[in-house]
């Protein structure tokens, strides 16, 4: 059966393919530490108590029918306010478009500005940009980032792939690492951009910058930067990416929002229109009302981003035990969202019976099999297979689980020769 040239060429998720092995496993029995989704265990890290009773209430009150296109009015104040309150980052309620979570607004972004064999500039690793850059066939431009700069691009790593690009996509904190821009490192790529579209003609189509900031939230003892906070002049070329889904612990309820010019905002919308990508109404509605108070937010953050915290740092503090033991493994700092970036470098080791570990996916099987670890290799997100990076998401262990595992992974890698 034929289908379109652009079904037939997708790549499917590795992510999603290491979960069904997992969840395989699973079935059978076997006890498996899951640190690959970017998910998080309801019975463990629940949303906040308010927002579910406005949720229900929202239900009650047969909310139930089209929310606006752009989304809830109460929830587009309440969210300019957030912004406002938190950033000090000005957009009104016609700046900010509500969607089922940051996805389609993401894929919205890219939509809106990108033409086919248009440039499009991303750095390695980051979490999806090369499968949206497929969809709107662009012309992608992958930027290798490295440990030392805590695998985020600098203006150095950028500046030569500019010229002509019309979409720079960035994350900070960053899936897949929780590392974060410094002050100096984005106000140095904001410079770039600001230069560059100065260099352009008025009928040019600028460079805009798609900023993902869902996880500025989730920061430990770290300062969050966004471009336009630091260059006011780049609110004219900057989508925010935002909403619930990890700082509420909401991954499930959807809904999260986009803000920045509004021609670029009112287009997104449109596109949307026929995608029924919406949030549902009685959450948006709760939301609005959850958000119109920062207390509610501060309050379940800070108890939330504590406990993820701390389970970042047990795993980081197992790793960096086992690098001390001279094991060939490494781990970075952890500064934000849910993830530790993990160096495993066993990569043309061999198992005792003489197998190769020919590659991280061959490192990830082995160690799902052998110590009941599972996790992301830098592959998924866009790096070659012999690179020894991987991600650790915490969010769906408990702390028990995690102070667990780490032996297991002891003794799974002492046996690799």
């Amino acid at each position: 059966m034929k289908v379109s040239k652009l079904a037939e060429n997708l790549i499917g998720s590795e992510i999603i393919k290491i979960g069904n092995q997992v969840n395989e496993l699973k079935s059978q029995g076997k006890q498996i530490a899951n640190l690959t989704i970017g998910d998080l265990n309801s019975n463990i890290y629940p949303i906040p108590t308010l927002l579910k009773e406005e949720i229900t209430k929202a239900y009650e009150n047969n909310f139930t029918n089209y929310p606006p296109a752009n989304g809830l009015l109460s929830l587009r104040k309440s969210v300019s306010n957030d912004i406002k309150n938190r950033w000090n980052l000005d957009y009104n309620e016609n700046q900010i478009l509500i969607a089922a979570g940051s996805r389609p607004l993401i894929y919205a972004c890219f939509k809106t500005i990108v033409d086919e064999e248009e440039k499009v500039v991303y750095p390695l690793p980051s979490w999806n940009n090369n499968h949206y850059a497929y969809l709107t066939s662009a012309n992608k431009i992958e930027v290798e980032t490295t440990p030392e700069n805590n695998f985020l691009p600098t203006a150095e790593d950028l500046k030569m792939h500019l010229k002509g690009a019309v979409l720079l996509a960035l994350c900070s904190p960053l899936n897949p690492t929780g590392t974060m821009f410094t002050k100096k490192q984005l106000s140095e790529i904001c410079e770039l951009v600001l230069s560059e579209n100065k260099s352009r003609g008025e009928n040019e189509k600028p460079l805009y910058v798609m900023y993902d900031q869902i996880y500025s939230n989730l920061t430990f003892g770290e300062e969050h930067f966004n471009p336009v906070s630091l260059f006011p002049e780049m609110a004219e070329f900057t989508i925010f990416i935002d909403g619930i889904s990890k700082c509420l612990a909401a991954t499930g309820v959807r809904v999260g929002w986009s803000f920045g010019p509004e021609l670029i905002i009112k287009k997104m919308t449109a596109l949307l229109t026929h995608v029924g990508a919406w949030a549902p109404k009685p959450e948006q509605k709760a939301v609005g009302n959850f958000y119109e108070n920062k207390q509610n937010v501060d309050n379940f953050v800070d108890n939330f981003k504590a406990k993820i915290e701390e389970s970042l740092k047990v795993l980081h503090a197992g790793i960096q035990n086992l690098k001390n033991q001279n094991f060939e493994v490494d781990s970075i700092v952890p500064m934000g969202a849910l993830y530790l970036t993990i160096k495993l470098d066993y990569i043309g080791k061999y198992l005792p019976d003489g197998t190769e570990i020919k590659n991280s996916t061959d490192l990830v099987f082995y160690l799902i099999n052998e110590a009941g670890i599972a996790l992301v290799p830098f592959s998924a997100f866009g790096n070659s297979v012999e690179k020894p990076w991987f991600r650790a998401s915490v969010g769906g262990l408990s702390l028990e689980e995690i102070k667990n595992m780490i032996p297991r992974l002891e003794k799974a890698l002492n046996i690799l020769v």
